[in-house]
């Protein structure tokens, strides 16, 4: 299998998702590394210690803005010069957009949300939850190239130790592809790891109570090194923002260690969440579902719980 992967870049880093994802194409075949925009070059060598054997990179005008419509028309370039069997993408919003662009162009097929990868036969498999994240079923393309968006999270990036050629190329643009500009960019401000990047996350559902008993979280995680997560109801009922979402609906998230303060454990969450390292759930209801799967079950009131285990890391940290 020969693919393409596009590897998304933000604030001088090669993102975890297109990362994850570069290292399963490589235990498949052949992945060459696509990076665009700004910073490309100083970058692109980076992707080889993740298992690609090159990677192609543009940092033509066109592509200074994040835009998806420019990233569309290089990407379609590069499967023409290539002949790549197949495109993939870790999902983001970004990713998401060119994804989908791409696959009309090219009119090719697109499975999205999907869990893993793999071959039969030859052919590239996409593994994809369904019926409520319920079970799992495989899906396949009818044609080449496939174009395959990976669930956030759902892969890990594994380091080969390997190098990478990096490989210039110049896109050709269609004049429509142009005409979009960006006029400001923000993002929210904060502090500590994000949910996707962190090794430990403090997660909290609707038996916190109230959106103000998120603080009691927010020292635990911030004692550990963490992050706060959320369940689909905190978000709903604009208690902590959406971005923190693990679950169905939400992101996939695979830290070390995973503590989970009045979540019940529904299968939607449960799919988010599964592939932590250590989960640990704090819940007052003792038949709540999490504890038929967790590594380490407290049955109590989280309220009196979480701030005592605060102090212990705190205690055991030297108060750092």
């Amino acid at each position: 299998m020969r693919s393409l992967v596009f590897l998304e870049h933000h604030e001088g880093e090669l993102q975890k998702g297109s990362l994850g994802v570069l290292s399963k194409a490589a235990s498949l075949g052949e992945a060459m590394g696509v990076v665009l925009g700004p910073g490309g070059k100083e970058l692109a060598p980076r992707a080889g210690a993740f298992g690609a054997t090159g990677v192609y990179v543009s940092e033509q005008a066109e592509l200074a803005a994040p835009l998806p419509q420019p990233r569309v028309d290089a990407l379609a370039s590069l499967v023409e010069q290539t002949g790549a069997e197949a495109v993939l993408f870790g999902a983001s919003v970004l990713a998401a957009d060119v994804a989908a662009g791409l696959a009309a162009r090219l009119g090719a097929g697109l499975n999205w949300d999907l869990a893993d990868l793999s071959l039969a036969d030859g052919e590239l498999v996409g593994t994809r939850p369904a019926l409520g994240d319920t079970v799992l079923v495989d899906v396949g393309w009818k044609g080449s190239p496939r174009v395959a968006l990976v669930r956030s999270g759902a892969l890990d990036p594994v380091e080969s130790g390997g190098s990478a050629e990096v490989r210039d190329f110049q896109a050709t643009f269609s004049d429509f592809s142009t005409l979009a500009e960006l006029v400001e960019q923000t993002q929210e401000e904060s502090t500590g790891p994000s949910i996707e990047d962190a090794d430990v996350i403090v997660a909290g559902g609707r038996g916190l109570g109230s959106p103000e008993a998120f603080s009691l979280l927010e020292e635990l995680a911030a004692a550990l090194g963490g992050a706060v997560a959320a369940t689909r109801a905190v978000v709903d009922a604009g208690w902590y923002p959406y971005a923190t979402q693990v679950g169905q609906t939400g992101k996939t998230v695979s830290p070390r260690l995973y503590i989970a303060c009045g979540i019940s454990g529904a299968i939607q969450h449960k799919v988010g969440m599964q592939g932590s390292g250590t989960i640990v759930a704090i819940n007052k209801d003792a038949n709540a579902p999490i504890f038929d799967f967790c590594d380490v079950g407290v049955v109590g009131d989280l309220h009196q719980i979480v701030p005592k285990l605060t102090e212990l890391v705190r205690a055991h940290r030297g108060g750092q």
